[in-house]
């Protein structure tokens, strides 16, 4: 029988299945292989006399992330607030950096519009204007949830961001059944507290899933170079065929392309910053490991 990781909780992994959940251990040959089963995967199971059953093999992952621990995501919104807490791009961009390395859609959605003027949240998210879909939404109103869910609808999703933005509020309200514990701004340390504990997929009623999670490690991009940081940037990649030499990181060699791009207004400075310094910490890393 083929089926869907949904959740795994003390040793056991929760498979959908078309004749419904069948909880389920992965086979011990799984340890000696290093094979770990994880959220998303698709599986072949084998039902037993008691109705659990064993995870005989696991089908192969379009990604893989390790924190949180989830497979096969066609689509990351990540979630930022215009205020309570205030957007920090740095953390954004990172989190875009990772979508983009594993192969999966991003999408923004800024939380909370509703404490900002129209121009304002214009004037926040004008540096992704061209590159990336910015959906507005309030979940205090519901305002703008019937975009979202239409954005997702028929993928694998999940969200991402820092905690204290709304995530598991939005999620209550694109799965009312999911009852996700919603927590507000810690007082002393004026972030977010994280209010999911373990990794679920539920189904979305217009089709897709949506992948609960205690929230993505934005700061690791240990699997990208900064050889390959370049391609992660959509408005640097499409005009990679502009520079003098091939090989040119976008940054001091003569005849760029990318450089006069930002120049000519076609890249917004603060995003070719913001190029620059992830190259510069990929590089400092890859120097730190390597010497």
């Amino acid at each position: 029988m083929r089926g869907r990781i949904i959740k795994g909780i003390g040793g056991f992994y929760y498979i959908r299945t078309e004749q419904g959940i069948v909880r389920t251990r992965g086979r011990g040959i799984f340890r000696k292989e290093g094979i770990t089963p994880m959220v998303g995967d698709l599986v072949e199971i084998e039902v037993l006399e008691d109705g659990d059953g064993v995870v005989n093999a696991v089908e192969p992952r379009r990604n893989l992330f390790s924190r949180p621990p989830v497979v096969n995501i066609d689509c990351m919104v990540i979630v930022f607030a215009p205020a309570e807490p205030s957007p920090n791009f740095d953390v954004i961009d990172k989190f875009l950096i990772t979508a983009e390395s594993k192969g999966v859609t991003p999408v923004l959605c800024m939380n909370k519009k509703d404490l900002v003027t129209e121009e304002e949240a214009g004037e926040l998210t004008s540096r992704y204007r061209g590159v990336y879909p910015v959906l507005r939404v309030s979940a205090c109103t519901g305002e703008g949830i019937a975009e979202l869910k239409a954005e997702i609808a028929g993928k694998a999703s999940a969200l991402a961001g820092p905690s204290g933005v709304g995530k598991s509020s939005i999620t209550n309200l694109l799965i009312p059944d999911a009852g996700m514990e919603t927590s507000g701004l810690s007082h002393k340390t004026g972030r977010g507290r994280h209010t999911t504990r373990h990794v679920e997929i539920f189904g979305l009623s217009g089709g897709g899933m949506l992948y609960d999670t205690p929230g993505f490690t934005s700061f690791d991009l240990s699997d990208v170079t900064e050889d390959e940081l370049d391609a992660c940037y959509p408005e640097i990649c499409e005009r990679l065929g502009n520079c003098r030499f091939d090989d040119c990181h976008h940054i001091h060699e003569p005849g760029c392309g990318i450089r006069e791009a930002v120049r000519r207004g076609e890249i917004h400075p603060l995003r070719y910053e913001s190029y620059i310094r992830n190259f510069e910490e990929l590089k400092e890393k890859r120097r730190n490991i390597y010497g």
